[in-house]
């Protein structure tokens, strides 16, 4: 079973977005005893808030089911769980390195190419879907090989 971790600063809008984003594909291709699909925050900041509402509602428009979503900081120990570490931007990478050596090379940047912009930030919840499911569907064809 490969594992995959999706990473951003708060984890209330892009890495659960990827994460279910992820959990959908899985599912609708039948590989759901071949991952691990999960997602957690760089910072403490939203800790157990659950998904933002605007988030939400674009999964909901783009019929990608979601459930109860918790937000978590990523920690030391949840290094060894996974065996890809994914996050949306250089600045969620520059903070995961700060929580972790990446001795075994598992975090790169969701999308090697351009950070996924931030819809907390930029309130632009369209675009941001958009990147992430693009990149999530790169990830599955370059793992399904």
């Amino acid at each position: 079973m490969k594992k995959i971790l999706f990473v951003c600063h708060g984890n209330i809008c892009r890495s659960p977005m990827a994460e279910f984003i992820a959990k959908d594909y899985i599912n609708t291709h039948n590989l759901k005893n071949a991952y691990k699909i999960g997602s957690m925050a760089t910072s403490s900041e939203e800790v157990g808030n659950d998904l933002y509402p605007l988030a939400k509602q674009k999964l909901k428009q783009k019929n990608i089911p979601f459930g109860p979503h918790e937000a978590k900081r990523f920690s030391k120990s949840d290094y060894n769980d996974w065996d890809y570490i994914l996050v949306m931007d250089k600045s969620n990478l520059f903070d995961i390195l700060k929580i972790v050596d990446d001795k075994q090379s598992k975090i790169s940047l969701l999308n090697p190419k351009r950070d996924i912009s931030d819809p907390w930030y930029t309130r632009d919840f369209e675009t941001a879907y958009n990147e992430i499911y693009e990149a999530v569907l790169a990830i599955f064809a370059k793992l399904e090989k």
